[in-house]
């Protein structure tokens, strides 16, 4: 059993660490935020068109994993031509495990799934859903290297994974047009700060061999 979960950890998101084995988050997190005021025309978010991306891997990048989660729904506020305020609600029971990340051919991207929607991991069944709402959007002065394409806005939010909630800081390209907007953005977080971890401590294998960084790239887009 720990062998195999050992594997399924890996679907979970999280990035690669350094090869010296050093955790790195590059996005600012701090303790939950009061959520910033709807203000203006509210646009509801596009399931169809919208997406979460996770990328994952054991310490050193080996045996790398990536995947989709479903956006199920939310809205952007829009003011004076900049966004406001918003929310959107990630379907956990959609996680999705992309086939060609699976290389091994005694592993099935099926069954991780199955995996990392029982109670080793997110426990879908009491977790459905996870959700990030916004707490600000700032002007962006100058972008680090490894921001989204075309990142103009530094945003803020709470992001609640596994039950737990805390805040989050990155940059993002943030886009206003007639009836619609849209927020993309990638950024890298340390899952032992939602308190996710596998294996009954630090020295565990199971736990130490998995990287504590977790890669999310969101494409959120609304529309009137």
């Amino acid at each position: 059993m720990k062998k195999i979960s050992v594997i399924a950890l890996v679907g979970v998101g999280l990035l690669a660490a350094s090869c010296n084995n050093k955790e790195k988050s590059s996005t600012g997190v701090a303790t939950e935020q009061a959520v910033a005021e709807s203000k203006g025309e509210v646009l509801a978010v596009d399931a169809a068109t919208s997406v979460v991306n996770w990328k994952a891997t054991h310490k050193g990048g080996m045996a790398p994993r990536w995947g989709t989660l479903s956006v199920k729904s939310g809205d952007i506020s829009v003011d004076g031509g900049q966004v406001s305020a918003g929310n959107f609600v990630i379907d956990m029971n959609s996680i999705k495990v992309d086939p060609a990340s699976v290389t091994e051919k005694d592993k099935k991207p099926a069954d991780l799934e199955a995996h990392l929607k029982n109670p080793d991991f997110f426990d879908t069944a009491k977790n459905p859903t996870s959700d990030f709402k916004i707490t600000s959007v700032t002007d962006l002065k100058e972008a680090p290297k490894d921001a989204v394409a075309g990142a103009n806005k530094t945003v803020s939010g709470n992001l609640t994974l596994s039950g737990k909630t805390m805040n989050v800081t990155f940059p993002a390209k943030v886009e206003v047009a007639d009836n619609s907007a849209s927020i993309q953005a990638k950024f890298t977080v340390n899952r032992a700060d939602w308190g996710i971890k596998f294996g009954t401590s630090e020295a565990d294998p199971a736990e130490w061999m998995i990287s504590k960084d977790i890669e999310i790239a969101i494409d959120v887009k609304a529309k009137k």
